[in-house]
């Protein structure tokens, strides 16, 4: 049941897109429930991981339906839709795009028949040695004298995945897998499934999160804790880097492909996941509040009131208040409704810029010296039209602080980051930042901070966006590939 659809996106001018995730999965194994409605949910939320396209494939135990479509998960499912989607295991992704274009051919789970039945997959993350994964598939295609041409029908890295295991499917897709995920180099979390079975892997640095939980009757992969929250399922534990999972009516089954080096995103405790979410013991949340605390003793400010930009730099203002003992107000409300959108807007509109988002509340920062703390910096573009609608709203000075350091690198493992061309801070030191968006002083915590702030040591961390330190090898070739797909110039 696919659906193609010529829709496109479209971003504000003159706003930045922010930091976006490449996508969250779900995957459920549960015998006599309403799976899809389940995965329906478990996406919902994800919803934050990606916006752009969304898609469920369900088994019955004799066959896979996928549906998927471009658009937020509540605009691609209905009700008639879910209830044709029968079966005891299924699968879901909600998507942003990284690598491949935002088009309806690269919304997943993917799907590909094999000798036996048929395999869909999900994907969060990005593959950093394509090449040498492409070479592989058209080199094992010739030998079995399949036209290589005729294989890949999108442009990203899940579909060579999923083509490349279907080659080597003739055992199953347990052992196909075996077989291929050592291969992989860079950041994956998968979901996926056959007829009968329900997978899951994490790449051996464990860059992107992966969750497993526990229902009545049944099992739960996602990529927060969040989303098993609202399925209701128990959580367990984490996948394991390097780990790979079969569900099945035999119940669940461990194996290692890969020695584990931990490296988590350090960005998910800044800003990608839920704050309701735990990653490696630690509430995200709490995180991000002892981040402000953190945030506040580095960069102090003479201030009368703390502000956060809704709803990411929520905790961390709460945070620089408790630490700081300047009071904590709500100065911004956010419009809940405005994400990516379908509509192209008007030159007018456009001119608008942030003010779609976020409004001013003038009795609370007129008059007054403001201490504003969001999450990140990339290009500049927000902050500096954020500042400008504040004092035209009568603040008496603008104090920026971020809760993240300087975003120096792109990266090349599930963010969409801009090109290292098109962010502001490379070449660029704080103050020159500061005059650049308009405010009175701006603040970044640093790396040791952050880190600090989290518990963990660094060395469990990927940082690379900040200090350009990659934990896994980015071939120049394919380095230079992606800072194109991602918007920049070579």
């Amino acid at each position: 049941m696919l659906r193609p659809d010529g829709r496109l996106n479209h971003d504000l001018d003159g706003v930045d897109k922010g930091p976006k995730d490449a996508c969250g999965v779900f995957g459920v194994w549960a015998p006599g429930e309403e799976v899809s409605k389940l995965t329906y949910f478990g996406l919902f939320a994800l919803q934050h991981r990606g916006q752009e396209s969304a898609g469920i494939s369900v088994s019955d135990g004799e066959r896979i339906m996928v549906f998927k479509d471009m658009g937020l998960v509540s605009q691609v499912f209905d009700e008639p839709t879910l209830n044709s989607l029968n079966g005891h295991l299924a699968i879901g992704h909600c998507r942003y795009s990284t690598t491949g274009a935002s088009v309806w051919s690269n919304a997943q789970p993917t799907f590909r028949a094999t000798a036996s039945g048929g395999l869909a997959l999900a994907h969060n993350g990005n593959l950093t040695n394509t090449d040498e994964l492409e070479a592989w598939l058209a080199e094992r295609d010739a030998s079995q004298q399949v036209p290589h041409k005729d294989r890949m029908d999108s442009t990203n890295d899940t579909s060579l995945v999923t083509a490349i295991m279907c080659t080597y499917a003739d055992n199953g897709i347990e052992q196909a897998a075996l077989t291929v995920l050592p291969r992989l180099r860079g950041a994956f979390s998968f979901v996926f499934m056959d007829e009968n079975a329900l997978y899951a892997a994490r790449d051996p640095q464990g860059i992107r999160p992966l969750v497993l939980g526990r229902l009545a009757g049944g099992w739960v992969v996602a990529s927060e804790t969040a989303a098993l929250d609202i399925v209701g399922a128990t959580f367990i534990r984490e996948v394991e880097p390097g780990e790979f999972i079969v569900i099945d009516e035999g119940g669940l089954r461990s194996v290692r492909f890969a020695a584990p080096d931990p490296k988590g995103c350090l960005f998910e405790y800044v800003y990608l996941a839920r704050p309701d979410t735990t990653i490696a013991d630690r509430r995200v949340h709490a995180v991000r509040v002892e981040i402000g605390r953190t945030l506040a003793m580095e960069c102090p400010a003479d201030a009368d009131l703390v502000i956060p930009t809704p709803e990411s730099g929520i905790p961390a203002a709460i945070g620089y208040a408790e630490a700081s003992g300047i009071r904590y107000g709500l100065g911004l409300v956010k419009n809940s409704y405005v994400g990516r959108t379908f509509i192209q807007p008007s030159q007018t509109i456009r001119q608008l810029g942030i003010r779609l988002k976020l409004n001013p509340i003038r009795d609370v920062i007129e008059g007054r010296r403001l201490v504003v703390v969001d999450d990140s910096i990339v290009r500049g573009n927000t902050q500096r039209a954020l500042v400008k609608m504040l004092r035209e709203a009568g603040a008496a000075e603008v104090h920026v602080r971020i809760s993240s350091p300087p975003v120096q690198w792109p990266c090349f493992y599930g963010i969409d980051f801009a090109s290292r061309a098109e962010l502001i801070a490379p070449g660029m030191s704080t103050d020159d930042i500061c005059r650049s968006i308009g405010a009175d002083s701006l603040g970044f915590i640093s790396l040791e901070g952050l880190v600090a702030s989290t518990g963990l040591a660094k060395r469990t961390l990927c940082r690379a966006c900040f200090d350009g330190v990659y934990p896994v090898e980015i071939p120049a070739g394919r380095a230079a590939a992606m800072r194109v797909a991602q918007g920049g110039k070579e």
